[in-house]
């Protein structure tokens, strides 16, 4: 999955636009609720090296919202990743060329359940 199919996903899915509020960070994109304006998901392209990852380039990730326990248990798996510039405890990234676009649903979903 890339960044732009979670975009489009949400958009159809949830009826949320992405919010760009960075211009130092333009391809960070905010996916929050339309009413009570929490967060959601976070989808970003961030140079693998400030992720700790080997290689050049950048990694499409996205940060979810989830209980504290599916985190760190997540975080065993290297298809997921400490959270990326958000609390680390109740946020994961969630590596998305290395999961399965049907978790990847799912986890929005949590996270967008466990924000409302």
């Amino acid at each position: 999955m890339k960044y732009q199919d979670v975009t489009n996903y949400v958009i159809e899915k949830y009826h949320v636009h992405p919010e760009y509020l960075w211009k130092k960070y333009p391809s960070f994109a905010v996916l929050r609720h339309k009413e009570n304006r929490k967060w959601f998901g976070l989808v970003m392209q961030v140079e693998k090296s400030q992720l700790g990852l080997d290689g050049q380039g950048k990694e499409d990730i996205l940060d979810v919202k989830l209980d504290p326990k599916e985190v760190e248990f997540r975080q065993t798996s290297l298809e997921f990743l400490p959270a990326y510039h958000m609390n680390k405890t109740n946020w994961l990234a969630i590596r998305l060329n290395q999961v399965d676009p049907k978790q990847i649903h799912d986890l929005i979903e949590a996270s967008y359940q466990l924000t409302q």
